[in-house]
Formats: structure tokens, C-alpha cells, sequence
């Protein structure tokens, strides 16, 4: 039995909804969850590294600000239900999720991450940079933290032990906390 163009369309529009669900994107049920410009803006988290206290914080402003945050990870990772929460699996292997947080970065989108060759890459596409102790990278921070994590490699070459960073203190989630909120309002302020 031949079906009706509004069959056929309405199976249509599954199916893109299914491709879409498929591609781990969160379900949209109403016209109200479909995409703004808003949701073009993007929190992109470098997650093998990231502390589980930044992600908590992270999941609840994501919420909040209800702006998209993408943890890329080269492992499964268990994140609260949200349609504005997603996962990234990439493969294992040196760099590869932060060159996919590369590829897929924006101007104007913000990422996290203390890997300081990916935040200086992302700042090169426009988008913001911050690491989870708090510190926001900028184009003349990035160049003298570059250099001084090469002398640092080079220390460590020679054989010099240089250590590693402190544990995140409760000092350090504060500050993040508060320059997230500060990059938000930034945020809010351009859109006028």
C-alpha cells in the first residue's frame, strides 16, 4: 500500500531525529529545545585530566547558563542527565582528544583544560581558555607559559626533578568558580 506524502514526511523527520539522538545529541521535545544562536556557544573540557570537582561545578553552571558542555575523554565517561551535558570519546593515543577540542572549538567558545599547548591552539581560534585552578589564559600569558613549560622539559631532560603541581585546593575551586562566572558575564555582556 503506497504511502502518503505526510506519512512519508513525518517518518522524515524521525528519522532526522533519531540520526541526531544517534550523533549524541539530546532529544528535543518541544520548540523551545531546539537550537538558538545561544547554543552555538560551547564549553569544551580536555576531561582525561580534569579534576571531578571542576566537572561538578561545570555540570551545574552548564545548567545554569543552559549552554552546551562537551567533556572529550579517551574513555567512557558518567555525566548527569542533561540535554546540555554531552561525551566525546576519542580514541587513545597522545593528544588526540586535544586535537579533536581543536577541530571542533570556536571563537567565543570557552575550554577547559590545564594542557597549555591546547589552551594556546584554542586561543588561536578565538575561543577563551581557562585551566581548573582558575587561571585564564590570554594571548601574552599563553607565550610565557609555553616558554616556561619548555624550560621545565628541559630541566626534567637533564635530570633535574622539578615535581609536579600541588593538589586543587579549595582556594583553587573557588577561583575557578569565579572566573567561569566572570568569562559568563563577559558573555552576557557581548550579547547585549
Amino acid at each position: 500500500m503506497p504511502h502518503s506524502c505526510r506519512e512519508i514526511h513525518c517518518f522524515d523527520n524521525r528519522w532526522q531525529k533519531h540520526k541526531q539522538n544517534y550523533a549524541g545529541r539530546q532529544k528535543r521535545d518541544t520548540i523551545e529545545d531546539y537550537p538558538t544562536k545561544d547554543d552555538f556557544m560551547t564549553i569544551w573540557v580536555d576531561a582525561d585530566a580534569c579534576p571531578n570537582v571542576i566537572k561538578e561545578i561545570l555540570y551545574r553552571a552548564a545548567e545554569r547558563m543552559q549552554m552546551p558542555l562537551v567533556l572529550v575523554a579517551n574513555q567512557s565517561l558518567r555525566v548527569p542527565p542533561s540535554r546540555f551535558i554531552r561525551t566525546l570519546r576519542v580514541a587513545a593515543g597522545f593528544d588526540v582528544a586535544d586535537n579533536e577540542i581543536v577541530r571542533q572549538c570556536e571563537a567565543g567558545d570557552l575550554v577547559i583544560t590545564a594542557d597549555i599547548p591546547l589552551a594556546a591552539e584554542a586561543i588561536e581560534k578565538g575561543a577563551a581558555a581557562l585551566n581548573p585552578r582558575g587561571e585564564r589564559y590570554t594571548p601574552a600569558t599563553i607565550r610565557e607559559r609555553l616558554t616556561m613549560r619548555d624550560f621545565m622539559d628541559t630541566l626534567r631532560a637533564s635530570g633535574i626533578q622539578t615535581g609536579g603541581p600541588d593538589s586543587l585546593s579549595q582556594r583553587d575551586r573557588q577561583a575557578f568558580a569565579a572566573e567561569l562566572e566572570k568569562w559568563w558575564l563577559e558573555v552576557q555582556r557581548s550579547r547585549g
